[in-house]
């Protein structure tokens, strides 16, 4: 067997369908029937269930399939590694950010990398953190954006910036007669509009509450930074934002006010994420600095 065949195994499982696969393969149906029935052959086991209602990957197949995806991942590594070693600013790199950062850190950072690194193609990869890190860990994201801390085993961190939160209050809220810099104990006894399960700007914000004395506003499902910034200028509550979320090019509704933090500031730690054993590794600590570089007032310097 090649890694050809491979791929076409691989395919197989993913599309359930010798048809589905063969097109995403770009191949004939029969080319891929045959070559699976080749490793089958060579293998002395039955790998794919074929039935009316479909194909299924038997349960030695799907230990196969596991196998096949880590050595095509590693064959894909192999040529990066000789890909970088012959131009190591060019060829392509996937990288991940999750939704409550993506849109409002990528046009200060995109001109830079794009200047630095021209020959680079460069993936955008939009999820939430948990679906990122688990891409990252299995090899089909090089690097991610992640907020801090980052569970996983033998992966790089590299911290960008510190990111404060600001407080948003529709105009005229008895908070707006407070100092031009809340304390965090100003929110004692508020209620937040928070985002719904799954994102980490939620853990976030939840943390801030546990520590502030504020409570989430309950009876809402948001989904979106955008919908909390419009559901404050609507006066139906009030919210924590990312400072990136309200910084220009950033439109801000008028009805909506921004309160700064007196220091200690709520904030999230920014970091650049990769597995360690990448062949982009060194290439992945240029992406860190670039990354770094923002406009000034925006962000602050990690923690050390």
């Amino acid at each position: 067997m090649n890694l050809r065949d491979l791929e076409y195994l691989v395919a197989v499982a993913d599309h359930r369908h010798f048809g589905k696969a063969a097109a995403a393969c770009g191949v004939s149906q029969p080319t891929l029937s045959a070559q699976v029935k080749k490793i089958e052959n060579e293998l002395a086991v039955v790998l794919i269930e074929r039935t009316s209602g479909g194909h299924f990957v038997t349960e030695v197949g799907a230990r196969i399939v596991a196998h096949a995806r880590t050595i095509l991942r590693e064959a894909d590594a192999l040529r990066a590694v000789a890909e970088q070693a012959r131009a190591p600013r060019t060829g392509r790199l996937s990288l991940g950010i999750f939704p409550t950062l993506a849109p409002y850190l990528l046009p200060h950072v995109l001109p830079g990398l794009t200047a630095a690194m021209p020959g680079l193609a460069l993936g955008i990869v939009e999820d939430r953190s948990s679906v990122l890190l688990e891409k990252l860990t299995q090899g089909d994201l090089d690097a991610a954006v992640l907020a801090l801390p980052v569970a996983g085993g033998d992966l790089v961190v590299a911290p960008l910036f510190r990111e404060e939160f600001v407080l948003a209050t529709p105009a005229g809220h008895p908070l707006d007669a407070a100092p031009s810099a809340l304390a965090a104990s100003d929110l004692a006894g508020e209620a937040l509009l928070l985002l719904e399960d799954g994102h980490c700007m939620r853990d976030q914000t939840l943390q801030v509450c546990a520590t502030t004395g504020a409570r989430e506003q309950t009876g809402s499902r948001i989904s979106t930074v955008e919908t909390l910034r419009f559901l404050v200028a609507s006066g139906a509550g009030i919210t924590l934002l990312p400072a990136l979320a309200v910084a220009p090019p950033v439109f801000h509704p008028p009805t909506v006010t921004l309160h700064r933090f007196a220091d200690p500031a709520p904030h999230r730690t920014i970091a650049l994420v990769w597995r360690r054993s990448d062949p982009h590794d060194a290439l992945l600590g240029e992406v860190a600095e670039v990354l770094r570089v923002l406009p000034p007032g925006l962000v602050h310097p990690p923690e050390a």
